[in-house]
C-alpha cells in the first residue's frame, strides 16, 4: 500500500470517536491479507493496529537523491512539527545538511504557508517544499507555487495528483522502484531494514 489512507485516524481525541486506522487494518486482515507493506505511515503506532507483519518504508533516499543535484551548502532541513523532526534529521543527515524543527499546534495542511512565512524572517536564499504523500489541500498546491521564493514543490507517486491541479514548480518522484526492491527482499526472505540505511552503508 504506498499509502494508508486511514493512517491519520489513529487515536482517540474525544470520546466516541472509532480508530478507523484501526477498523481499515482489521478489515485488510479479514480479507486474507498476511503481510503489509506500506510508504510512510502518519505515526508509528499504526504498526500496531495490524496483526500481521507491518514492513513500513519511508522515501528519505529518494528525496535525498533528488536533492543532491543542487548546492547544499548553507541548506537547512526544517520539519513543519516536532513530530517529524526526527525523520528531518534523519533526511538531513543524508543530504549533509543542518536541521530546524517547527513548533505548531494541530492546523490544516494547507497552513504550511505560515511555516514559510516564520522562515522568511531569516532571510533564505531559497526555498524548496518535500513531502512524501502528496495530499495538497484544495488549493494548497497552487498557493504554495506563487510563492516567488518557493522554487520547487517535491512529492512522491504515492498518490495521484490530478492534472488540473499540478504546477510548473511541481515535481513527482516515482518509488516504484523501492515498493520493487522491498517486495523482492520480502519475497527472498532478505533483509528490508537496510533499505533504510543512508546510501553507501549497505
Amino acid at each position: 500500500m504506498p499509502h494508508y489512507s486511514y493512517a491519520r485516524s489513529d487515536k482517540k481525541d474525544a470520546p466516541r470517536i472509532s480508530l478507523g486506522g484501526r477498523l481499515v487494518a482489521d478489515l485488510m486482515v479479514a480479507a486474507g491479507a498476511s503481510r503489509v507493506l506500506a510508504m510512510t505511515l502518519h505515526a508509528p503506532q499504526v504498526h500496531g493496529f495490524f496483526t500481521v507483519p507491518v514492513d513500513h518504508l519511508h522515501a528519505l533516499r529518494e528525496l535525498a537523491a533528488h536533492f543532491r543535484q543542487y548546492d547544499l551548502t548553507r541548506t537547512t532541513v526544517v520539519s513543519p512539527d516536532l513530530g517529524n523532526a526526527k525523520e528531518a534529521a534523519a533526511f538531513a543527515r543524508m543530504i549533509g545538511a543542518q536541521v530546524a524543527a517547527g513548533a505548531k499546534q494541530r492546523f490544516g495542511d494547507d497552513r504550511v504557508i505560515e511555516l514559510l512565512d516564520r522562515l522568511r524572517e531569516l532571510g533564505p536564499r531559497s526555498i524548496r517544499v518535500a513531502c512524501t504523500h502528496g495530499l495538497f489541500a484544495a488549493g494548497a498546491l497552487k498557493r504554495i507555487g506563487e510563492q516567488p521564493d518557493v522554487l520547487e514543490i517535491v512529492c512522491t507517486n504515492t498518490v495521484p495528483i490530478p492534472a488540473e491541479e499540478r504546477t510548473d514548480k511541481l515535481r513527482v518522484l516515482s518509488i516504484a522502484p523501492a515498493l520493487a526492491e522491498a517486495v523482492r527482499r520480502i519475497h527472498n526472505g532478505e533483509s528490508v531494514s537496510a533499505l533504510f540505511d543512508a546510501p553507501g552503508t549497505e
